[in-house]
C-alpha cells in the first residue's frame, strides 16, 4: 500500500470524448467558447485491484463533470489506466468534451481519489442522444387543388413527391427509417379540413399499427399554380421565366397516441421549364434535375432536416409483438440501430376515452427493464435483467429507449 500512497500524476487526453459525444449530437450547434470543469471522483479498492478502482474513480469524476455541464451520462464502457481510451456513451447533453486532464490520483486506506479537469463546449440546445432510427410512414400527399396540375399534367405529383422524400430521408437522415404507403389516398385531407381530430387519431394509429411505424406523416399540396403578373395567357407564355409555386404542409403524428407532434408549411417557387401544352413526367429523373424539380427537392431537403431535428430528441418506442415468461419480441431491429446489450424500459399502453368522448393514450411505467439478447433485421428479442417474469405485460405494450 505504501507504494501507492499520495501518488500524483498529471496526464492529458485530447479530443477523444468529442468523437463519441459528437456522433450523438450531430445536429446541434456549439458555441465557440469552451468551459473547464474540475471535479473529483472516488472508488473503493477491491481485492487490491488499484487499476479497476482508478477506472471507477475516473468514471465517477467524468460523470460529475458532465452533470455539472448539464449532461446525464448513462454509461462509460472503457477506462484504461485511469484514462478514457474508447467509449460507447449514451447521454442527454448540453455539451461535448474536447479534452480531459487527470490532475492527480491519491490512494489512502482502501479508497482512491482522482481529480480531473474537463474542457467542455456548451451546447445551445439540449437534446436526448439519438442512436436509433425511428420508423416513419409517408402517406400519399393530398393535392388540394387538382385543377392546378392540368398544365404539365403533373397529377402524379402526389405520389412522386413522397417517393423523392423517402429517398432523401434514406440518404440524409440520421434518425429516420422511412416507409411508403402511396398506393391509395387517405381520408386525412377531408378530416383535417373538417376538424375531425379524433378520426385523424384513429387513422394515424391504424396506419402505424398496420405498418409497424412509430410515426405517420400526412401532407397537403396546397398550391402549384403559376405566378402570373399578366392577365393574358398568351403574353404569360411568351415570358422567359414562368415561375410556378409550390406550397406544401406536413403533419407528423405519433403512431401510438395518434397525437400530432409536428406541423410545418413550406413555400417556394421556381421557373417552369416546359411549354404550355407539354406534359412533364414527374416520375423521371429529367424532371427532378430541371429548375422546378430541383426546387422541389431542395424544399423537401429542408423539411427532412426539420423533421430529423425533431425526431432526434424523441425516445425510440418499440411495440411488443410477443411476450412469454421473461422474454419479449419487439418490432425494432438492426435497420433501426438496435444492438446486443441495449436496454429498454417496458411500458404498459392503455388508451382510454374521456368524458368528452375523446380518446387519449396512457402509458404506465412497469418495474421491468429488458436487455437485448438477439437482433434480427426488423425485430429483436430481449429478456428481463433479473430474469423476473413479465407479469401483465402483453402484446401491444411498449419497450422504450430514452
Amino acid at each position: 500500500m505504501a507504494d501507492f500512497a499520495n501518488v500524483k500524476t498529471t496526464k492529458r487526453l485530447s479530443s477523444i470524448l468529442g468523437v463519441y459525444c459528437g456522433l450523438a449530437l450531430l445536429c446541434c450547434n456549439f458555441s465557440a467558447n469552451a468551459q473547464w470543469y474540475q471535479t473529483q471522483g472516488q472508488a473503493h479498492i477491491v481485492d487490491g485491484d488499484h487499476d479497476s478502482a482508478r477506472t471507477r474513480a475516473t468514471e465517477d469524476a467524468l460523470k460529475k463533470a458532465l452533470l455539472v455541464a448539464g449532461a446525464s451520462v448513462s454509461s462509460i464502457k472503457q477506462v484504461v489506466n485511469g484514462l478514457l481510451t474508447q467509449d460507447e456513451i449514451s447521454i442527454r447533453a448540453s455539451g461535448t468534451v474536447n479534452s480531459l486532464e487527470l490532475l492527480d490520483e491519491i490512494y489512502q486506506d482502501d479508497i482512491v481519489t482522482v481529480n480531473i479537469r474537463a474542457d467542455i463546449f456548451p451546447q445551445e440546445k439540449q437534446c436526448f442522444a439519438a442512436d436509433y432510427r425511428k420508423s416513419i410512414l409517408l402517406t400519399r400527399s393530398n393535392l388540394l387543388n387538382r385543377e392546378q396540375a392540368k398544365i404539365g399534367s403533373i397529377y402524379a405529383i402526389d405520389r412522386s413527391l413522397m417517393v423523392n422524400f423517402a429517398d432523401q430521408l434514406r440518404q440524409q437522415s440520421s434518425y429516420l427509417a422511412p416507409k411508403l404507403a402511396i398506393g391509395s389516398k387517405t381520408t386525412f385531407a377531408q378530416q383535417y379540413a373538417g376538424y375531425q381530430h379524433e378520426a385523424i387519431k384513429d387513422l394515424a394509429i391504424s396506419l402505424a399499427g398496420f405498418t409497424d411505424s412509430q410515426y405517420v406523416l400526412f401532407s397537403n399540396i396546397e398550391d402549384i399554380s403559376f405566378a402570373s403578373k399578366v392577365n393574358n395567357p398568351w403574353q404569360f407564355w411568351q415570358q422567359k421565366n414562368k415561375d410556378r409555386h409550390f406550397n406544401i404542409s406536413l403533419f407528423l403524428y405519433d403512431g401510438h397516441s395518434g397525437e400530432q407532434v409536428f406541423a410545418q408549411s413550406y413555400q417556394n417557387s421556381a421557373p417552369w421549364p416546359y411549354k404550355q401544352r407539354q406534359n412533364a413526367d414527374v416520375t423521371g429523373s429529367e424532371f427532378w434535375q430541371n429548375s422546378y424539380g430541383d426546387m422541389l427537392s431542395k424544399t423537401l431537403q429542408e423539411a427532412s432536416k426539420d423533421i430529423d431535428e425533431y425526431i432526434m430528441c424523441q425516445p425510440s418506442e418499440a411495440t411488443i409483438v410477443r411476450a412469454t415468461g421473461n422474454q419479449i419480441t419487439i418490432n425494432l431491429g438492426k435497420q433501426h440501430g438496435v444492438k446486443l446489450g441495449d436496454e429498454f424500459t417496458v411500458l404498459h399502453a392503455d388508451n382510454f376515452i374521456a368524458d368528452n368522448g375523446n380518446r387519449y393514450a396512457s402509458l404506465k411505467a412497469s418495474q421491468h427493464k429488458v436487455r437485448v439478447v438477439q437482433v434480427n433485421s426488423h425485430s429483436a428479442q430481449a429478456i428481463t435483467k433479473n430474469d423476473e417474469l413479465l407479469g401483465n405485460i402483453q402484446i401491444g405494450d411498449l419497450a422504450v429507449r430514452y
